[in-house]
């Protein structure tokens, strides 16, 4: 007769247990803790330069990934074929609700591109799509949205508005939106982007969104903050810039979350 005995997992995992005469693993599935479950993470703007290095960390890390993106093609050719694609459109509420099951955590690294057509416009992306996702998130449980927005976002002088259609102030009203919608968020504005390599400077942390022309950070260490605020409860209900400069790089950011002021 085999007789179970209930341990915490913490320590299950640590043991073998006999049975039958028979040495056997304990399952890892049964031996994980809580904290080292996984969500499954939504990647809007999933083939984009940042967001396919978002799914790429995501994946490094373990995470379960399912890419939202509007060409299934185009995500098989850029993210692999071992990525689940979902096709739907940020601009298309009812598009978003299917592809939400199951899903912890939305990470969305959309935007509207420079020049953007008439209607994938900051307004209809940057804004509007930002909304949509959270809103949908929010009606479905999710429990957690990480917005890449940029910094700026609350300068309407900047340049960048008068360059290209007033992304700037659209970002910003794509951030309250999220904040209104009710769902824990985490919204990082990185300085300007670039395809460097990452991991090779000190990444800066700043609240107040003030102007810096020469406040610049690669694509991949923006990725690398994304990532890392997924899970941490330091990074909730929070607004940020980053960039880089010379520097160790850090090897975690939960400090940097933790001195953080919340919104």
């Amino acid at each position: 007769m085999r007789t179970f005995i209930s341990l915490p997992a913490a320590v299950a995992a640590s043991l073998l247990i006999a049975v039958s005469g028979q040495v056997a693993p304990v399952q890892a599935e049964e031996a994980a803790t809580e904290e080292d479950m996984k969500p499954l993470v939504l990647v809007a703007g999933a083939t984009g330069k940042t967001g396919s290095l978002v799914v790429a960390q995501l994946k490094a890390k373990g995470y379960p990934v399912r890419a939202f993106v509007r060409d299934a093609a185009k995500a098989a050719e850029r993210l692999g074929a071992d990525v689940e694609a979902v096709v739907g459109d940020l601009r298309d509420p009812a598009s978003i609700a299917a592809t939400l099951d199951g899903v912890g955590v939305v990470v969305n690294a959309a935007g509207s591109g420079v020049p953007a057509p008439d209607d994938n416009m900051p307004e209809h992306v940057d804004f509007k799509g930002a909304r949509n996702l959270a809103d949908a998130a929010a009606a479905a449980g999710v429990g957690h949205y990480v917005l890449i927005s940029s910094m700026g976002a609350t300068q309407d002088d900047h340049q960048l508005n008068r360059l290209f259609n007033n992304i700037l102030i659209w970002k910003r009203k794509g951030e309250e939106a999220v904040a209104a919608s009710g769902i824990p968020y985490t919204i990082i504005r990185p300085g300007g982007l670039n395809d460097g390599p990452g991991s090779e400077q000190t990444v800066i942390f700043e609240q107040g969104d003030l102007p810096g022309l020469e406040k610049a950070i690669s694509r991949a260490d923006v990725a690398r903050v994304t990532v890392a605020a997924v899970k941490d409860e330091g990074a909730r209900n929070k607004v940020f810039e980053i960039y880089a400069r010379d520097g160790e790089p850090q090897t975690g950011f939960s400090g940097e979350f933790a001195a953080l002021g919340g919104s």
